[in-house]
């Protein structure tokens, strides 16, 4: 890798992740990531915006000696490793360099990384640091997604740095966005996985930068934005309470019964215009489960009974919608078991945080029969009869 220009005397100089596939443990990156770091050269003083992830250090290295440069300020908006991990690294290549960042951060990358404590200055929510002929303002931007996390406008430039905020795993070798549709998927996923339980601190953060000029968005994820509209309609969509006219139907089935119904259910709704999204949980890409939680309006988890319970990749998805807070307006549970069993009131039970209207389930004895196909009829009828009400269809 080399540096690129964002404009004159501000640099990318982060790291690409071709070939990461997982993050955290838990989300799948189909198309990779970046690792963005900045540097921003004033006519005083030089800062680096945030590091890279360890495995990365190299890259970043090389960046900064192709440079040659000598840097004085280490600005940490995010503890979180990808973006801090590298900073002892830094430290012992340009040990004068001081970390800039707010005390919760501080606290937070002296236990992650036992930094000791003279290498921080501490900053304040509105506070400024000058480099000469550049001004860098720290705007807090907390629970985006960590409660430590922070954002750094460039004034004379009008560049928002945003770390973790309007970011996107999406690996690209144009430092800029340069496919607007793939940047867009990219993105949603990104806010789905990881920005959606925060929605609510989100719309304050969104309202705290409604009237600073942004004329780039430099994310600490994914491509820069020189259109920076592009990310904040698409946030002001995703954040408000607004859904669409969709059902979300994870489900999965054993032996074929509920497979039945859940087929059966979903030719009814499309039939009546209801755009319905399957997702088998035996061979779905989870991630593409959470993105369709960011719009819909219905959720409707489809198990066998195992034992006495959901099957356990329906515990899953109930686990996810829980902890990812979708603003879903209702919710179901459809499915099948052989002699008994505790399904609905474990599902109901794992659903806790959802603030949705709940559907009356529907769970069949074994194969489908005529009288359970009235059942779904009846549910179907239910969930069409809802949409009208919340004028969604």
């Amino acid at each position: 890798m080399t540096s690129r220009v964002l404009k004159p005397g501000i640099y990318a100089v982060g790291a690409i992740d071709w070939d990461r596939r997982i993050f955290d443990e838990i989300i799948s990156l189909p198309k990779g990531t970046t690792y963005n770091s900045y540097l921003i050269q004033g006519s005083e003083k030089t800062a680096l915006l945030d590091t890279v992830d360890p495995t990365k250090i190299g890259e970043l290295v090389s960046n900064l000696q192709e440079l040659n440069v000598n840097i004085d300020y280490i600005i940490s908006h995010h503890a979180e490793q990808d973006h801090s991990g590298s900073i002892p690294g830094i430290l012992e290549i340009y040990p004068d360099a001081d970390i800039i960042t707010n005390p919760k951060c501080k606290e937070m990358l002296k236990d992650l990384l036992l930094i000791p404590d003279e290498k921080f200055i501490t900053i304040e929510d509105g506070e400024t640091l000058s480099l000469g002929d550049k001004t860098l303002k720290f705007i807090y931007t907390p629970w985006v997604h960590w409660p430590e996390t922070m954002s750094t406008y460039l004034e004379e430039d009008k560049i928002l740095f945003s770390c973790d905020f309007f970011g996107s795993h999406l690996a690209e070798s144009n430092p800029f966005v340069t496919d607007e549709a793939l940047t867009y998927l990219a993105a949603k996923r990104y806010y789905a996985e990881i920005m959606m339980p925060f929605r609510m601190f989100i719309q304050k953060n969104m309202e705290k930068l409604k009237d600073i000029p942004v004329e780039i968005v430099a994310p600490s994820h994914g491509p820069v934005y020189k259109k920076p509209e592009l990310i904040f309609e698409a946030y002001k969509k995703w954040i408000s309470d607004e859904t669409k006219n969709e059902v979300v139907i994870p489900y999965v089935s054993m032996h074929g019964s509920t497979k039945e119904i859940v087929y059966y259910l979903i030719d009814i709704l499309v039939k009546n215009g209801i755009t319905v999204k399957p997702f088998n949980l035996t061979t779905s890409d989870i991630g593409e489960l959470a993105t369709s939680l960011v719009d819909a309006s219905t959720l409707i988890i489809a198990t066998p009974t195992v034992l006495t319970g959901p099957h356990p990749s329906a515990v899953y998805a109930a686990y996810l919608a829980n902890a990812l807070r979708p603003k879903l307006k209702f919710v179901s549970i459809i499915g099948s078991y052989g002699w008994g069993g505790r399904t609905v009131e474990l599902l109901k039970g794992a659903l806790t945080n959802i603030r949705a209207e709940v559907i009356d389930p529907v769970i069949v004895k074994g194969f489908p029969k005529e009288e359970d196909f009235k059942k779904i009829d009846a549910l179907a009828e239910e969930i069409i009869k809802k949409h009208k009400e919340k004028g969604l269809l």
